[in-house]
């Protein structure tokens, strides 16, 4: 259990980009209108956003820190640190963080790299890139997550098309003196890989004909080895189990409690799971923003983007305390209570 907390760094701004394309789950025809009705009402996923082929994570990494730079009005020489976090990467060599160093102009002296992460990446990305700015006195930085998820979803699964969205963000960070601590809690189990797993395409299983032959998984279930498969059952046994003990033993540590923090904002997995750990935390629904229903499961941006989403004005206005706990694919997962105040964040950018 990793239980640690960074002085000095503050959130200067948070963007959220999205593709324009909308896809209802009410128009998924591989199920019956009844299964459709159920899907809504359990997963809690009416809409999503789908981005178009060619369309790449970077693509909407890039938009969000745009416009974020342009209304911070930050001096791009002066960016000295990037981390791009996604599972969708452009290629499997090189990093896409340089690609995206490049297309925003920062300069050679921007540290720029990739970390493999999925739905807990925000949260272990802010540990990553507030420790190497604590560490190193880099004044600038910025973390860019999110996936574009719905490519290598079967349309013919429906435990994983009806679920998914596409989305990135952008959060900028910069180092203060006067910065409240932001607290961690980050744990893993790498015994459960293969809950959330695409199995073809690595080294491990090198991509090949029989890839791309469908199987039948289960009743309304067809997919490929190129495609991603969910284990609901165990994902959801594992969320229930560990994300509660993982964020009281973090409010344990700092001596706070859930009436101390103005909200709690998880990843949006599932409305039900997350119903369950809200109910489990006791926490109250005005304090637990949603964006599962418009925008579907976003993977690693799913938190950043709810902020952006349900609390820019308050973010924007005022000083606003957070817990946020990101959860799944690994499996990782963890906590951060982070201090937000009067932070530079556009609204949602349609792609």
């Amino acid at each position: 259990m990793a239980i640690f907390s960074i002085p000095h760094v503050r959130v200067a701004g948070i963007a959220a980009a999205a593709p324009r394309k909308e896809v209802s789950n009410y128009d998924y025809k591989w199920v019956s209108a009844k299964d459709r009705e159920m899907i809504v009402k359990t997963v809690g996923v009416e809409k999503r956003r789908v981005a178009e082929p060619g369309t790449t994570t970077s693509d909407l990494c890039f938009t969000a820190a745009e416009k974020l730079i342009s209304e911070l009005g930050w001096d791009r020489k002066e960016i000295e640190l990037l981390i791009f976090i996604s599972q969708s990467r452009d290629y499997i060599i090189p990093s896409t963080a340089g690609i995206i160093q490049d297309r925003l102009g920062l300069p050679h002296s921007c540290v720029a790299y990739d970390i493999g992460l999925g739905c807990s990446g925000w949260v272990y990305g802010i540990s990553a890139i507030a420790s190497m700015m604590s560490a190193t006195r880099i004044k600038k930085a910025l973390l860019l997550v999110g996936d574009i998820s719905t490519l290598t979803a079967s349309y013919r699964d429906k435990s994983t098309y009806p679920l998914f969205g596409d989305a990135a963000t952008a959060t900028a960070f910069e180092l203060s003196e006067t910065a409240a601590p932001i607290h961690f809690n980050l744990e893993s189990d790498g015994s459960g890989f293969e809950a959330i797993i695409i199995p073809d395409g690595g080294l491990r299983n090198f991509i090949s004909k029989k890839s791309f032959d469908y199987i039948k998984q289960g009743p309304g279930i067809y997919r490929n080895r190129f495609q991603i498969a969910l284990n609901g059952i165990d994902v959801f046994n594992f969320a229930l189990r560990e994300v509660v003990p993982n964020a009281k033993k973090l409010l344990q540590e700092i001596s706070k409690t859930t009436a101390d923090f103005d909200y709690f904002v998880m990843h949006q997995a599932n409305l039900l799971m997350n119903e369950t750990i809200r109910k489990m935390m006791k926490v109250e629904k005005e304090k637990t923003p949603y964006t599962i229903r418009q925008f579907g499961n976003t993977s690693s941006a799913s938190i950043p983007l709810t902020i952006v989403d349900q609390l820019r004005e308050q973010i924007t206005t005022r000083k606003v305390q957070l817990l946020t706990c990101g959860f799944g694919v690994g499996l990782s997962w963890g906590s951060v209570a982070i201090e937000m105040d009067k932070v530079v964040c556009p609204e949602v950018i349609d792609y």
